[in-house]
């Protein structure tokens, strides 16, 4: 996962989140006005609690602990496996296909739905990519001269388009706008 630190258009650094806050931290320590931006690997603007030593920073930002609980003894029936009941409303005749099939109801849709994931991935990501780099750019590159041109090719997929948007905005955001789009 990739942050991205920024300071008026031009990449600081990036790498992991905290990487990232450490440099964000040196940078602020050094000019404390410095206007920086710092996004996460979705295009989305983070802040950090840049304050404290680098240690401090360090235990702000790492992950709560992993401390297995100890676990209660298992008691009868069927085990728990992450499923959850839900109320579905089909007509009769779907039902009837249903029950037709091997496995029940249950199993039927169980595979339907993972059929249905695997066909939307690629759309899905791709619908993931643009939006990251739209809420990048709207951070980064709002006020940048043919961010409109460049946010309509972004969404039309049109890659031509989309560099000839990026084509006056600092080498650096344009960079990054085009890693999040993944044209």
């Amino acid at each position: 996962m990739t942050y991205a630190l920024f300071e008026t258009g031009r990449r600081l650094a990036a790498g992991d989140k905290l990487a990232v806050a450490l440099a964000a931290q040196a940078v602020v320590n050094q000019r404390p006005d410095a206007p920086i931006l710092i996004f996460d690997p979705d295009g989305r603007q983070v802040d950090f609690d840049l304050r404290g030593s680098p240690e401090d920073l360090a235990a702000r930002l790492a992950p709560p602990g992993t401390v297995a609980e100890p676990k209660a003894p298992r008691g009868r029936g069927r085990p728990k496996l992450g499923v959850v009941a839900r109320e579905v409303t089909l007509l009769p005749r779907h039902w009837d296909w249903l029950a037709a099939q091997p496995g029940g109801a249950s199993v039927a849709l169980r595979k339907l739905v993972e059929t249905a994931r695997r066909e939307a991935e690629a759309p899905d990501r791709q619908r993931r990519a643009r939006d990251a780099a739209y809420r990048f750019a709207s951070a980064a590159a709002g006020d940048a001269p043919g961010f409109e041109a460049a946010m309509r090719a972004l969404y039309a997929g049109d890659r031509e388009g989309f560099e000839a948007g990026l084509a006056q905005w600092p080498a650096d955001v344009a960079a990054h706008a085009r890693l999040l789009a993944e044209f």
